[in-house]
């Protein structure tokens, strides 16, 4: 059950990441509803965090939580690896992003669903093994989806080969509990490529989850 848990956790952290490519920084609010007994609303809010500082550049990305647990995520496309940092793991422990442990059943695609920072967005709602997933997105935050085109993990590709830009809102709805994650805020700026590059001398684990 733990491992089920950390590994949905991972998977959506990489949920919550362009032609002419959107690069800068996106700021998410989440917000968790818990149907685990166990793992009231907050205590999951505290662990998964309920900011997300996101930042794109291409192929790459990277997110940062003001969580206690998944501290950062980090994607390398030429790796096609997640790297993700964990408060109870010395090493930084990756995924294969090729390897998705999900699918896709069916989706649905709704023009001019809902309002995000004012921008008009269509929904696209992706119909899972694990759940239902509904993300909202305009074109004027374009992503070139074919960067992406082997990050299987998470249904990302499956999101993004359709949508071919940034959401600005998801709301992944799983067993274990429903996430909402919507924009407060959409920075462009210049990002160095550095940026995107695993700590010096850092130890890296494949992840058991």
């Amino acid at each position: 059950m733990k491992k089920t848990f950390i590994t949905l956790c991972l998977t959506l952290c990489c949920l919550l990441t362009f032609a002419q490519s959107f690069e800068g920084k996106i700021i998410y609010q989440n917000t968790y509803k818990s149907k685990v007994a166990a793992l009231p609303d907050q205590k999951l809010s505290t662990m998964m965090g309920s900011v997300m500082n996101y930042y794109i550049k291409g192929g790459d990305y990277k997110s940062e939580t003001n969580g206690t647990f998944i501290l950062w995520q980090l994607y390398v496309n030429a790796d096609n690896k997640l790297y993700n940092k964990l408060s109870n793991s010395e090493a930084i422990l990756w995924n294969d992003a090729a390897v998705n442990t999900d699918a896709v059943i069916s989706s649905e695609l709704h023009p001019a669903a809902a309002q995000v920072l004012g921008y008009t967005c269509d929904e696209l709602v992706l119909n899972c093994k694990s759940g239902v997933q509904k993300y909202y997105f305009t074109s004027k935050f374009p992503v070139d989806s074919k960067l992406y085109n082997k990050h299987l993990f998470g249904n990302w590709y499956a999101y993004l080969s359709k949508a071919n830009a940034i959401p600005l809102k998801m709301i992944i709805d799983s067993e274990q509990f429903t996430l909402e994650s919507v924009a407060t805020e959409i920075k462009p700026m210049k990002l160095d490529q550095p940026f995107f590059a695993l700590p010096a001398g850092v130890k890296t684990a494949k992840s058991p989850y």
